[in-house]
């Protein structure tokens, strides 16, 4: 399947239903079909199955690249392909919600690989390279490496994997460690497992981000704008404090005047 094509914002629906359960108040997103995403070949059976399955992603653990508090109550877990262009988009988007969030401790952005090979063939060696880099210099390395890919790359253009050395040379890696390390290809095994779980809750394309508040989940499917993820974790934040929950649908129309 060849990539969703974009849509404008005022022709999208956006539905958000606060959800009350287990004595907690959820924020769900349901996106429209197809926004602001990259789609895979094989998606699931129905609408119904998706939502049932998407949520049951692994909670953060020590094996995953976080930025931001890995103990915050607010985890933001996203599934994304270092050459989808709207996962460029969110990427810049979700380094803007942890600059304005990530300090205080109440929020988490943890990044797990889901490269859509079917249209992106060098998506799965991007990854495999992101996971030396963190190998050989740490979570932050990681997350230069990351930043720098979605920095360089134009949304319309393949990475330059002949510059993938530079790039962790940048974030302050051996390259000849590196590119020994790319050559060997021992980190495809966790790219793929990271595919895997990704595909078997199915989700049907990248940027898809699974929200956690304990034990109750929500999902973004697409590229959502800024305002309406700080939108999200606004009240995500106010529903854990206690206080009045915005009426988020008022608040997207209010934006969008």
């Amino acid at each position: 399947m060849e990539p969703s094509q974009p849509q404008s914002k005022s022709s999208l629906a956006v539905p958000i239903a606060i959800i009350v359960g287990f004595g907690l108040i959820a924020v769900a997103i349901f996106m429209t079909s197809n926004k602001q995403k990259d789609a895979v070949a094989i998606v699931p059976a129905t609408n119904n199955d998706q939502v049932t399955e998407e949520i049951k992603i692994p909670v953060i653990s020590g094996d995953d690249h976080v930025r931001g508090n890995p103990n915050a109550p607010i985890v933001l877990i996203e599934y994304s392909d270092y050459e989808c262009p709207f996962c460029k988009e969110f990427h810049l988007t979700m380094s803007r919600i942890i600059d304005e969030y990530g300090a205080s401790g109440q929020v988490a952005w943890v990044y797990r690989h889901y490269p859509l090979l079917g249209i992106h063939p060098n998506a799965g060696l991007i990854a495999q390279a992101s996971e030396c880099v963190a190998e050989l210099g740490g979570n932050e390395a990681f997350w230069k490496f990351s930043d720098t890919l979605f920095d360089e790359r134009e949304s319309t253009e393949q990475t330059n994997m002949v510059r993938l050395p530079i790039y962790a040379e940048e974030a302050g890696v051996d390259r000849v460690a590196f590119q020994n390390c790319l050559d060997s290809q021992r980190h495809k095994a966790s790219v793929e497992t990271d595919m895997k779980i990704g595909f078997d809750a199915g989700i049907s394309g990248t940027p898809h981000t699974v929200v956690m508040i304990g034990d109750e989940r929500a999902v973004i499917d697409g590229a959502e704008s800024y305002q309406q993820v700080k939108l999200i974790v606004d009240n995500l934040i106010r529903q854990l404090e206690g206080e009045e929950i915005i009426d988020i649908t008022e608040a997207e129309e209010a934006t969008t005047e």
